[in-house]
């Protein structure tokens, strides 16, 4: 049961016909190189709303809720702004290399696969545009200085395209459109809402905080805010069209405070049908083109793994398990190896770099260390368990002796 708290001082109502919220582990999860943590936070993520507050009619937060649910955009197009700020120190691009390994799980690959390319995300501002066209058609273009990369799904089809490197990555088959079912393209403020949603249960406070104008529309604003300690997440707002229901912008600001550790919405949108050749590619001449393997598509129950969230989501994660609840519940899995940083004579300059940016900790559960993000905290133990949430260090230290 999660409690929806109205604006107006008088009201106060819990919802009791929303779905119970559930546990996040697929947010959670994260490789053992440290820097591959801030990978795990893309699903809740983005800029700045327009001026104004528009005099709308009032609305209660379940209703607002009821609204981003049956929003059923299917047509649109526009620019999105993501600007994430995680607090990682400056690896020198050291960081996204070894992001872009692991999301691909080797250590190449072609440029152009979406899996690697869109980890770009987890750091600095980026410029998006997207457009939509019912759950077979979308594309999202990442622009960068001088360049541009593509991700078109048409149909069974999905093409990703670096024209720095004149690389292209197609998938075909079924699971191709089970990656786009919902219709819109990934890394939307919708996708980061859904997401935030879910994990609303008695542990949130949901209420209605006022309007605003984004992109040029006039929105209510959802905030979300855990009630225990020990979360690093303080609060997350999303500015939500008043017209359609769909979210328009999603900013997620940390305990500690300061500028939002993500900020992603909308700075132009439109909801006419876009022109039918912008889902149109051809690989351009002399490109390499990478065919995905057969093999490197997930088994069924893994895919409907990941289509439910939760303690289900986290059985398909390698036997990850779900320590505590809400916001302050932790992922926690064994990394196989019996060990954790490689030291001494096995890699002992690499595990002395990565251990100098963590903090030493120790408790029942052994030895450790604790790498620190403004949002996302993961422990390596010295036998090669990884406990990682949003959650503080303290927390993190109590969950893996509660673990052990």
């Amino acid at each position: 049961m999660a409690p929806y708290e109205s604006d107006d001082a008088t009201a106060a109502a819990r919802d009791e016909d929303l779905p119970t919220g559930r546990r996040k582990a697929a947010r959670y999860v994260v490789p053992v190189a440290v820097v591959g943590v801030a990978a795990a936070t893309i699903g809740l993520v983005p800029a700045l709303a327009d001026s104004g507050d528009p005099d709308l009619p009032k609305i209660t937060a379940q209703q607002l809720i009821d609204k981003i649910a049956k929003s059923d955009v299917q047509q649109l197009s526009g620019t999105v702004k993501v600007s994430t700020d995680l607090g990682l120190p400056d690896l020198g691009g050291l960081e996204s290399g070894l992001m872009s390994g692991a999301a691909r799980g080797d250590g190449g690959g072609s440029s152009a696969d979406p899996q690697s390319k869109l980890t770009e995300l987890v750091s600095g501002t980026h410029t998006l545009r997207v457009a939509a066209d019912g759950p077979d058609r979308q594309k999202l273009s990442l622009l960068e200085s001088g360049s541009e990369y593509s991700l078109v799904h048409d149909g069974k089809d999905v093409w990703g395209y670096d024209s720095k490197s004149n690389e292209v990555y197609h998938s075909a088959g079924a699971e191709s459109g089970g990656r786009h079912r919902t219709g819109q393209p990934p890394a939307t403020p919708k996708n980061f809402a859904d997401e935030a949603l879910k994990a609303v249960d008695d542990t949130t406070s949901v209420t209605v905080d006022g309007t605003a104008r984004v992109a040029g529309r006039d929105a209510y604003k959802l905030l979300i805010r855990p009630r225990q300690s020990g979360t690093t997440v303080g609060a997350i707002s999303i500015a939500v069209d008043a017209r359609t229901g769909l979210p328009l912008k999603f900013t997620l600001t940390p305990r500690s405070g300061g500028a939002a550790v993500l900020d992603a919405g909308f700075t132009q949108v439109s909801f006419a049908a876009p022109a039918a050749s912008t889902f149109d590619f051809t690989p351009p001449k002399g490109a390499k083109v990478t065919e995905e393997k057969k093999g490197a598509e997930a088994p069924e129950h893994t895919r409907e793994h990941a289509t439910k969230g939760g303690e289900d989501l986290a059985g398909g994660l390698n036997g990850a398990t779900v320590l505590g609840k809400g916001w302050t519940s932790v992922a926690s899995f064994d990394t196989g190896g019996g060990a954790g940083l490689p030291s001494g004579g096995q890699g002992g300059a690499l595990g002395g770099f990565l251990g100098s940016l963590g903090d030493q900790v120790s408790g029942k559960f052994g030895k450790g260390t604790v790498f620190s993000t403004r949002l996302v905290n993961a422990l390596i133990t010295d036998d090669g368990k990884v406990y990682a949430g949003a959650v503080t260090k303290d927390a993190l230290v109590k969950a893996a002796n509660a673990g052990k």
